[in-house]
């Protein structure tokens, strides 16, 4: 196997793995409008990592970190309802993203490979990025699995319990902000919350416990990227959208199979 594609299926398999579980609590929880905005904002990352001559995974990390602080601290404070807030910054920060590129002249930018994502493109210090950013947010998932489950089925019943609510739901939105930034170089900015919530979709139908609704979204995330990167390798399609449809295929197979009745 050629080391590109090699590097392409290992980083595709560490984000389909840490996108399950995580993708369970956007579907829980109803958060993909705000993964989405997270999404559009990793853009503006970019824009400023080569502006400032940083390294651009480095500029998205920390950028979508910083927005989603920001995103938490405005929807406690602000008076506007959650949707509005986010359908006001989602469009502006991508379109600031593309205002501070048209600056950036001395760079020639791959702007659809930002959009679209460049799986194939992914080399051993992305690699490295990305296996590794995952493996931290698998293992915070692990650690904190039982809290986050008790805050998201009734969070008043677990703020009598002692649990640190705010603090909870802050790590769940970092997470996600982490893992959007790290996707970026595998399904691009407009597709990163597809990888999560497909998958996670086509798990509840069948699952009869989050611990199996996770697990087997981490498998059909798995199973997407496989076909997915199949599919770009056979008909030279592009490898990040080739793996949002293999794994809305697979979610609308799993709307065809009858559900299992206990």
């Amino acid at each position: 196997m050629a080391d590109f594609l090699l590097n392409a299926l290992l980083a595709g398999l560490a984000l389909a793995l840490v996108a399950g579980p995580l993708g369970s609590f956007v579907v829980w929880r109803r958060m993909a409008y705000f993964g989405d905005t997270l999404s559009h904002a990793a853009l503006l990352g970019v824009a400023i990592g080569l502006l400032l001559d940083v390294s651009p995974t480095l500029a998205v990390t920390l950028g979508c970190l910083l927005l989603a602080l920001l995103l938490v601290t405005l929807q406690q404070r602000q008076p506007l309802a959650a949707d509005t807030l986010l359908g006001i910054l989602a469009p502006s920060t991508l379109s600031l993203g593309l205002v501070v590129l048209s600056f950036n002249h001395e760079v020639r930018i791959d702007l659809m490979g930002y959009l679209f994502g460049d799986l194939l493109a992914v080399g051993p210090t992305d690699l490295l990025w990305i296996v590794g950013g995952c493996a931290l947010v698998l293992l915070t998932l692990l650690a904190l699995w039982r809290p986050l489950l008790a805050i998201t089925v009734h969070e008043q019943l677990a703020q009598v319990e002692g649990l640190p609510v705010a603090a909870l739901r802050l790590c769940l939105v970092l997470l996600i902000a982490l893992v959007i930034a790290l996707a970026m170089k595998i399904v691009g900015v407009l597709l990163i919350t597809s990888l999560l919530i497909i998958p996670a979709a086509a798990a509840q139908r069948h699952s009869r416990s989050p611990e199996q609704m996770a697990v087997t979204a981490s498998a059909l995330g798995v199973v997407a990227v496989c076909a997915g990167l199949s599919l770009s390798w056979f008909q030279d399609t592009p490898a990040g959208p080739s793996i949002v449809v293999a794994a809305a295929v697979l979610f609308l197979l799993s709307l065809a199979i009858p559900k299992h009745r206990a």
